[in-house]
Order: structure tokens, then C-alpha cells, then sequence
């Protein structure tokens, strides 16, 4: 079973920016696709964006194009969230998840699930 740990939430101002790991617990590099969601309070989780397997191929939601960026370190087994010029709107628990392609972004059905890590975005 591969397991996914995500780290670097925290406390930021709006217009901060934060940097999010998703460590994996075996060689992801040409076998998983990894993403990121977040759900808000009292709102419904979304997909935020999404890596290939070979890095090549990646995808932003709309409200965060422009602002946050996936990458991945395969050698480190990790795929880093930047997120830049946070808004509130951009508070929520933030999970990484896997899969064979990025097509699980929009099912909202991944195989693994990460535990997730809070971001709060306040003055």
C-alpha cells in the first residue's frame, strides 16, 4: 500500500505564501499521478491540481492557476504545492493523492489519500 504524508500547512497572511510536501512511502516516479484537494468548513472538496507520472503533464482549478505550482522530486520521493499570494478563499485541509493518471483530479476517487494539512489564511 503506498502511503502519502503531507507537511508544511501552517498560519499565513493573506498575500503570503506557504509551500506544501506530499512525501511518498515508495518510488513514485513512472507508476503515479499526484494530486492535491482541499475542502473547506462547510464546503465541498475540490481538486486544486494535478502532476503526471513523468512530471510532463500538469493542471491547475481555475481559482488557483497563476498562483500555486506542483512540481515533484522523484528522486525524494515528493511532489511540493507553491502556493503564492494566498487569499482567504484559500483556507481548507489540504490532502495529496495518487493514482494512474491525473483523471482522478475530477472523479474525486483516488486510490490513496493522504492525511491532510492545514492551511489558514488570516490577517
Amino acid at each position: 500500500q503506498l502511503q502519502l504524508v503531507e507537511s508544511g500547512g501552517g498560519l499565513v497572511q493573506p498575500g503570503g505564501s506557504l509551500r506544501l510536501s506530499c512525501a511518498a512511502s515508495d518510488f513514485i516516479s513512472d507508476y503515479y499521478a499526484i494530486g492535491w484537494f482541499r475542502q473547506a468548513p462547510g464546503k465541498e472538496r475540490e481538486g486544486v491540481s494535478c502532476i503526471s507520472d513523468s512530471g510532463s503533464s500538469t493542471n491547475y482549478a481555475d481559482s488557483v492557476k497563476d498562483r500555486f505550482a506542483i512540481s515533484r522530486d522523484n528522486a525524494k520521493n515528493t511532489v511540493y504545492l507553491q502556493m503564492n499570494s494566498l487569499e482567504p478563499e484559500d483556507t481548507a485541509v489540504y490532502y495529496c493523492a495518487a493514482d494512474q493518471s491525473c483523471g482522478f483530479i475530477q472523479s474525486g476517487s483516488p486510490e490513496y489519500w493522504g492525511q491532510g494539512t492545514q492551511v489558514t489564511v488570516s490577517s
